[in-house]
């Protein structure tokens, strides 16, 4: 029995690549006069996604069309989809075609026109090895459709644009470390496709010796490059340079320490891939974020509703995401985001800390509000983010913020900044450019919160949309960069970034793999001081660390209760180590808490790249507390003496003279020794 063939000419492109393809069907069997054809594109019509093409054949630039064996055509109409945005093409035979006679679909330019830049129909701009299009065939006429036939075409990465290295972003002297290269294409799809003799020329900058590594394209698109290391501590960066077409490209910037103390965690707890839908694909979308995004940790971001994650593809996601749980690779977790009233409860997104957890829906009595979701919880086993929370519509108004609960805020994501309204300053305002869309509402400003005490650390979302953000690429809403978060954690496992997230040591950037570090007087990002136990600070602040960014600096701001007491301007450099004394007297820039707590201050620090990339650190609070000559005395004794055990008469013993204490503490040291 004679089989049907398909097949596509060609069987092999490129990514984004503009042309006309043709996919061949032989029959097996002959197809009478009025028989059913029914192609599927499988496009979801995004930029990324393949090109829709016309079926109006006076279209001058990209048609679909059926083309005979004698040269005569027949053309398609368009057929809408339930589950879609984008039609399949369905056309009537208007003549039999005997087997082995092939049809052919054509998708491209009109009949007789050759492809150019202009004329033609564009590949998807993600590589795919077997991309599949469906052809369903009904002799009947009458819309029976069975199994389709499958047309295979390989899209392969394109010409040679980009390369990237992921490095880690804290390393330790003299301790060694390995970088993945990725060769790619203008899309981000790894590629070979360069000239043969292409060379690229490995360097380091700010380098003691003059390394330099010569690396041939290889077919697999990356390489691995084991033990390399620094000997000096300092931040350095890792160029490359195309010999053949002189371009330089380098990587983010990796801090080498004398002692491996901490690590640097780059990841999302809110984002969606724009290549794979989740839901769809969640492995897909788990391996896309971890070998072509390099994160170190991912969490799941599903809407909790039924509609948006039905119970089959929670098993789905929990499993996946567990399975890709590696240790001091990829950490994940399951989390989902859950949406209330807007003000009170706002959009939240909650992550198990745990493994092994049911999605908490709405509707359900026990899952209703997030008070009744918090009692049900301890803090070691799940953190609730508040996300997009200047959203109009979703905004959070702070007013039940659980400190417990919520240890960080999302201050950015793709659909712009939270941290406070335009006329603060905001330059990734939400906001539409018509009338489509969610615009900002100053009751959920990051800025506003902290004023009244909210203490939260910063992180950063990436691209969204489904659930509340459905919508926005339908609509006008302005679109950003994908955002990312750093986590400065004591180890690279999953408890470690919980405690890390606990500790508030993070800090969100728009997307660049920018590093910030800030302290105060020793205390670092996230931390909380108290000028009972450092009285010095209620007269000098004095604030240091450093910054450095994938390009020149163009700002690097210090910012006090939400002012900004001082910037930084580099001068054509990528990395600035900074100091400042902040010396104004802390009883009159103090707030007042709405508690009962002691008044504070606030700092945190802002970083402007020149290309517009932005990094927030997490805030560090002062609390300004009053004491007694005598409770001074027993802070200051606990500090010299810290192993003594203190007793009321041994303070009442010293000097009531702060000038005279310290040698009384000497001798009450003497005495104890």
């Amino acid at each position: 029995m004679r089989r049907s063939i398909c097949f596509c000419e060609p069987n092999t492109v490129y990514a984004g690549e503009i042309g006309t393809w043709k996919f061949v069907y032989t029959p097996g069997s002959n197809l009478p006069k009025g028989t059913l054809l029914k192609f599927d594109l499988g496009s979801e019509g995004r930029p990324i996604d393949w090109e829709i093409p016309s079926v109006d054949l006076k279209e001058p630039r990209n048609q679909i069309y059926l083309l005979f064996e004698n040269g005569k055509t027949a053309a398609f109409h368009e057929v809408e989809v339930d589950w879609r945005f984008t039609p399949q093409y369905e056309c009537a035979l208007p003549q039999a075609v005997s087997a082995g006679s092939p049809v052919t679909i054509v998708v491209g330019a009109p009949k007789g026109a050759k492809s150019n830049e202009k004329t033609g129909n564009q590949v998807q701009t993600n590589s795919h090895r077997r991309r599949a299009f469906n052809l369903y065939i009904d002799p009947t006429g009458k819309g029976r459709y069975g199994e389709p036939e499958i047309f295979n075409m390989d899209v392969k990465g394109g010409e040679l644009k980009n390369i990237k290295v992921w490095a880690p972003s804290f390393v330790a002297k003299n301790k060694r470390f390995d970088v993945v290269i990725r060769f790619e294409d203008e899309h981000g799809n790894l590629t070979s496709n360069a000239p043969e003799d292409t060379l690229i020329e490995l360097s380091y900058e700010n380098i003691r010796e003059n390394l330099n590594w010569k690396l041939f394209v290889p077919e697999t698109g990356f390489i691995s490059l084991p033990n390399l290391y620094f000997n000096e501590p300092g931040i350095y960066t890792i160029q490359l340079t195309n010999t053949t077409t002189k371009e330089t490209f380098k990587a983010s910037p990796i801090k080498c320490f004398a002692e491996a103390n901490e690590v640097l965690l780059w990841g999302l707890f809110h984002g969606e891939s724009e290549r794979i839908d989740s839901a769809e694909n969640i492995e897909g979308c788990l391996r896309h974020f971890r070998d072509e995004k390099a994160l170190n940790f991912f969490s799941t971001s599903s809407f909790e509703s039924q509609e948006e994650t039905s119970n089959e593809s929670w098993k789905q996601i929990t499993q996946n995401a567990v399975e890709f749980d590696e240790a001091d690779r990829f950490t994940t977790f399951i989390g989902f985001q859950w949406q209330g009233e807007s003000g009170e409860e706002g959009l939240h997104q909650l992550v198990y800390l745990k493994d092994g957890k049911q999605i908490l829906r709405k509707k359900d009595t026990k899952s209703s509000s997030l008070k009744k979701i918090y009692k049900c919880f301890s803090p070691k086993e799940l953190i609730s983010i508040p996300t997009f929370t200047m959203g109009k519509g979703c905004e959070y108004n702070f007013k039940e913020y659980n400190p417990e609960f919520e240890r960080v805020v999302e201050i950015y994501n793709a659909w712009g900044s939270s941290e406070c309204s335009v006329k603060e300053g905001n330059t990734k305002p939400i906001d539409t450019e018509g009338k489509k869309g969610v615009k900002e509402c100053s009751d959920g400003s990051v800025l506003k919160a902290l004023k009244n005490n909210c203490r939260f650390g910063f992180v950063a979302g990436g691209l969204d949309d489904r659930g509340a953000f459905s919508d926005f690429f339908e609509g006008d809403q302005i679109q950003y960069t994908p955002g990312i978060t750093a986590v400065i954690a004591k180890e690279f496992s999953k408890a470690g970034i919980a405690d890390a997230l606990y500790r508030r040591s993070c800090y969100a950037t728009t997307g660049e793999r920018m590093l910030l570090s800030v302290n105060i007087a020793g205390t670092s990002m996230g931390q909380e001081v108290s000028t009972a136990d450092k009285p010095g600070l209620t007269i000098n602040r004095h604030i240091a660390g450093f910054a450095a960014g994938t390009c020149p600096l163009k700002t690097v701001e210090i910012i006090r209760n939400g002012e900004v007491i001082k910037t930084f301007k580099p001068v054509k450099t990528y990395r600035l180590e900074f100091e400042f004394d902040d010396m104004v007297d802390m009883s009159k820039i103090i707030l007042q808490s709405p508690d009962k707590r002691p008044p504070f201050v606030f700092y945190y620090v802002r970083v402007t790249q020149e290309d517009g990339h932005i990094a927030w650190s997490s805030p560090i609070w002062i609390d300004f507390v009053k004491l007694s000559p005598q409770e001074r005395k027993a802070k200051r004794m606990q500090r010299v003496i810290p192993k003594a055990q203190v007793k009321e008469e041994d303070i009442l013993d010293f000097s009531a003279d702060e000038d005279d204490l310290e040698e009384d503490l000497e001798e009450y040291e003497g005495d104890e020794e």
